[in-house]
This record gives C-alpha cells, sequence and structure tokens, in this order.
C-alpha cells in the first residue's frame, strides 16, 4: 500500500503531468513535422533530382542473389542514405520550428516580467516582487538619510 502511495505522489506531482503533456503534444508535433518533410518538402527535391525518390537512394555493396526461380536467398546489403538525409532534413524541421517556438515563448515570458510595460498584466508575483524592491529602496532611502 506504502508503494501504491508513494507512486500516486510521483505521478500526480507538477513535473510529472507537464511532462505527459509535453510527451503528448510531443507525438504529435512529430507526426505534423513528418508530413511537412516527407508531403511537402521531399517531392520538390524528387522533382528537381529528375523524379528520383530521394528516400530510396542507397550504395549497393552486394546484391541480392536469386535462384533460378527468381526468389531471394540472400538479401542485398546497401547503405540507405536516401534514408538518412531524410532523417536530417526532420531533424532540421524539427530544431527549427522548435527554436522559434521557444524564441517566442521567451519573448512572452520576457514581455509579461517587464513590471514597466502596461499593456500586459503582470503576474501578481512579479508586482509583489516589484513592490517589494521599490519598498526596501525607500527603506534604504529613510535609513540612509538619519
Amino acid at each position: 500500500m506504502k508503494l501504491f502511495k508513494e507512486f500516486k505522489e510521483f505521478a500526480v506531482k507538477g513535473n510529472m503531468m507537464d511532462m505527459a503533456v509535453g510527451i503528448i503534444i510531443g507525438a504529435a508535433f512529430n507526426k505534423v513535422i513528418d508530413v511537412l518533410a516527407k508531403k511537402v518538402i521531399l517531392p520538390p527535391l524528387t522533382l528537381l533530382t529528375s523524379g528520383v525518390n530521394f528516400k530510396d537512394q542507397r550504395l549497393i555493396l552486394k546484391d541480392a542473389f536469386l535462384n533460378a526461380s527468381g526468389e531471394i536467398l540472400t538479401d542485398e546489403v546497401a547503405i540507405g542514405y536516401g534514408a538518412l538525409g531524410e532523417a536530417l532534413i526532420d531533424f532540421l524541421i524539427i530544431g527549427f520550428t522548435i527554436f522559434i517556438v521557444v524564441k517566442f515563448m521567451n519573448r512572452l515570458r520576457n514581455k509579461a516580467q517587464d513590471s514597466e510595460d502596461k499593456t500586459v498584466t503582470t503576474p501578481k508575483d512579479i508586482e509583489l516582487l516589484a513592490r517589494l524592491t521599490d519598498l526596501m529602496e525607500e527603506q534604504n532611502k529613510l535609513l540612509k538619510s538619519k
């Protein structure tokens, strides 16, 4: 029973819930990036390479061995550099998209934490800290004047 209680405390913690939400959003984001890379970016690259399908590009090290009836006895050995290129394109798209999202979130956070900006409502904790800083400065001025 104690183990179940510890697991419940672990699973209900805020960080665990945030991580679960992040994983779910990441899985959905992965599908979007996959479609973006395979259905939007790679087809024009295929068109530019005269119809050569990029993901099927490979360097064959050893051909497949067939018997007289055409059945494969040994598979071919090949380096799939096209699949590597596709994975690198996926990585670049994901990296750039995450960079843009983080940059946007940092801009929003900095704008929200700016106590001088009146267009955005300042969170209560930041407002209280700003007020506390002002009170401490005022108190220091009073103590110095005595």
